[in-house]
């Protein structure tokens, strides 16, 4: 039986990462079985590769450059020539016997295209093989390096596909030894709205496509990290159409909080033509510790993003439109008057489209809800996020009684409240019970409920996961409270199934 072992590294230095390849590499020689193993990872701190066929004047920064920037260079067994590795690129090291599986080394780097080309696929780009030339191409632009090593016949080293990495950092070399080689990356091509985490699992798939594996295993004993359960792994739907949705969105310059907040259900959603718009910028004035939106300096808001987002909406078709922002404190108003706008706009485009809009807590200003109310959203939703004991670890620039004085300001004019919560941040049951009732006191109509993922080792760490049996029990819990509707499960959040959601609401 033919059977893949792989294993997420996350980031991982060039040096570790080259210990665990030559670990398994010895075990998979001295082995008599069809067991093949798979690294997945990103190098932190960034590394130029020299391939066997490399030149040193193939690397065009100084040493003082590569130093200021933190990029090691490093030499290698693979064969070709040089290459880049850093944070954004994902890089595949497969260690596999090739005589067993009846490879040479030229089929086998072919296969290793073909699985980029399928993955690729999957996301609507066409990618293609150049006659005489390693790796995986976009046009006249690479967008994977292959580069192989071979001991008795077992392969390792393997390939990096360019998902959002810093592509000026090529501009210190000459890409794989080829004069006026141009690279891209699917962040590129698609607009921005695409993360290593969604590449991976269907890179997975590809990988037992292309070469007949029986049984895919995940292990975490090829590194010392943690995994995640079962239940939290799930196959990537089929592509559908994501293409169009992220042209569009590239089109019309949209922001959606499911690339920047890196949500698990991004594929999903895109595919089936809908996503979560969110406006006044990339950029948040507030550093939750749980958020993978960035915080620093922001920009005025942008005067065409209403139209833009009613011109998005008309174009995919959306009977349900939902709006959030990132948090501006900022602006006079907190970005209220642009809510508003954009609710307008979108309103005289697609009349019998249903509204929702997420909205930060707007530093408690009634007038400012007051803003949005007044133009008449379906659904007023503003994220409890956690239980009041976690808020100084988790929202300290928020207050949990502020939220829930939101919720109860917005509620007294008669529409629709909506909220979430993550769970497995710490939390205990009766706290849990306490964020509901108190949501319910505040008039709170629709709750989801979703498993906390820390987006890097900078965030606030994950304490525990919360098995699906425990949401189904927190969901009977809410019901019976009173709410209206509630979505609760490992991967719901804030916005998913939102139109479903609201319909359950207005049922109940």
């Amino acid at each position: 039986m033919s059977k893949l072992i792989y294993s997420d590294l996350g980031r991982e230095s060039y040096e570790s990462a080259l210990q665990i390849q030559r670990r398994l590499l010895e075990e998979v020689k001295a082995g008599d079985n069809d067991q093949a193993y798979l690294l997945l990872l990103e190098h932190d701190p960034p590394v130029i590769t020299l391939g066997r066929n490399a030149g040193s004047e193939h690397i065009l920064a100084s040493q003082e450059q590569l130093s200021r920037e933190g990029i090691e260079v490093r030499q290698s067994a693979r064969g070709g020539d040089v290459t880049y590795h850093g944070p954004g690129q994902l890089v595949g090291y497969p260690i596999m016997r090739l005589a067993r599986r009846g490879r040479t080394v030229r089929r086998y780097v072919h296969d290793l295209e073909e699985v980029i080309i399928r993955l690729l696929g999957r996301f609507g780009l066409s990618a293609r093989r150049r006659e005489g030339l390693t790796g995986v191409w976009v046009g006249d632009e690479k967008i994977a390096a292959i580069g192989v090593a071979v001991s008795r016949w077992v392969a390792w080293h393997g390939f990096s596909l360019n998902v959002s990495t810093d592509l000026s950092h090529f501009d210190f070399i000459v890409p794989c030894g080829l004069d006026g080689c141009k690279v891209t990356s699917m962040a590129k091509l698609l607009a921005g709205e695409v993360s290593i985490r969604e590449v991976k699992q269907p890179l997975i798939e590809c990988m037992a496509e292309v070469f007949g594996f029986d049984v895919v295993n995940e292990s975490a004993t090829l590194s010392h990290r943690g995994r995640f359960p079962p239940w939290l792994r799930r196959r990537i739907p089929p592509a559908g159409r994501s293409a169009e949705v992220r042209r569009l969105l590239a089109d019309l310059k949209l922001e959606t909080v499911c690339s920047g907040a890196n949500c698990p259900n991004m594929s999903e959603c895109f595919g089936r033509g809908t996503a979560t718009f969110m406006i006044l910028g990339s950029t948040c004035t507030r550093s939750c510790r749980f958020c993978a939106v960035g915080t620093g300096n922001t920009s005025p808001p942008r005067a065409d993003e209403p139209e833009a987002v009613a011109e998005a909406s008309a174009r995919l078709g959306l009977r349900h439109v939902v709006i959030t922002s990132v948090t501006r404190d900022d602006l006079p108003d907190g970005g209220a008057g642009h809510f508003a706008k954009t609710i307008r706009a979108v309103r005289t485009r697609l009349p019998k489209t249903t509204i929702e809009v997420l909205t930060p807590d707007f530093g408690g200003d009634e007038a400012a809800i007051d803003t949005v109310l007044a133009v008449g959203p379906d659904v007023f939703y503003h994220n409890i996020e956690t239980v009041e004991r976690l808020y100084e670890q988790v929202r300290p620039q928020a207050r949990y009684k502020r939220s829930l004085q939101v919720l109860s300001y917005a509620r007294s004019d008669g529409l629709l409240t909506k909220s979430g919560l993550m769970v497995g941040l710490g939390e205990t049951s009766d706290e849990i019970r306490e964020v509901m009732r108190d949501l319910r006191e505040a008039g709170c109509d629709i709750l989801t409920i979703g498993q906390y993922l820390a987006p890097s080792s900078e965030h606030v760490p994950i304490g525990r996961f919360v098995a699906p049996s425990e949401f189904d029990a927190m969901r009977t819990e809410a019901l019976e409270m009173g709410f209206s509707a509630v979505a609760a499960g490992p991967f719901v959040r804030s916005s998913y199934r939102a139109e479903e959601a609201l319909k359950a609401g207005r049922s109940r």
